[in-house]
């Protein structure tokens, strides 16, 4: 993976089109949504701001790949193996509070090295949505504005974890788990919330949260 100083300026050269001055790092600090003080000391420190850098790529239709690996289309049309297509819902938020929007088929497809999702999720998982927290419910397992990564194939909520639930109400991000009486428990891990009790007929398991970011 390239320095994040050579990332900032593969940023710089995709924003100064819409620039008629020359683009500092306080300007890709701005696109980005950090902090200029927190941005310099991550840029001297090379600490890669995964989170920020995967929205710029998918809110500018760009290949991750070409942003953290200097890596062409071309190349990842020819490589596709060493790569995970993940279906990035910008738009959608999985509710650690109340409930939130359904999926649909407006998302971005970014093409992420499989070191990078190693480095995210671990070994297992081959097909990957990501989406928002939103709500602190979950916290401090999950805050605010996260990014989740899921996986859709895996639904038993006999494991433990954390997944995705569709509900009459929205999506949810939950701990879950199934009652004696067969009532299905929706659970914070902030002691602050309550479990939600549904009945089976009102909570689809969209998949299992197998790896997120975390906002700055």
């Amino acid at each position: 993976m390239i320095e994040l100083s050579e990332m900032i300026e593969k940023i710089k050269d995709v924003i100064s089109g819409s620039k008629s001055h020359k683009v500092f790092d306080k300007d890709v600090a701005n696109v980005l949504g950090i902090p200029q003080t927190t941005f310099a000391t991550m840029k001297k420190r090379n600490s890669v701001p995964y989170k920020e850098l995967l929205e710029f790529c998918a809110s500018k239709k760009l290949s991750a790949n070409w942003l953290f690996f200097d890596q062409a289309v071309d190349m990842l049309k020819e490589e596709t193996d060493k790569f995970f297509q993940i279906h990035y819902f910008a738009d959608i938020r999985a509710s650690a509070g109340g409930g939130a929007e359904v999926f649909g088929e407006d998302y971005e497809i970014l093409s992420v090295d499989k070191t990078i999702i190693k480095n995210i999720v671990g070994l297992g998982s081959t097909k990957l949505e990501a989406i928002h927290v939103d709500g602190e419910s979950m916290e401090p397992t999950l805050n605010n504005g996260s990014i989740v990564f899921i996986d859709r194939e895996q639904t038993n909520i006999s494991k433990d974890g954390i997944f995705i639930a569709s509900t009459t109400a929205g999506l949810f991000i939950k701990r879950i788990r199934r009652r004696a009486d067969g009532m299905i428990e929706l659970i914070s891990d902030n002691k602050a919330y309550s479990p939600e009790v549904l009945t089976p007929d009102e909570v689809s398991i969209v998949g299992k949260v197998v790896g997120n970011i975390e906002s700055l």
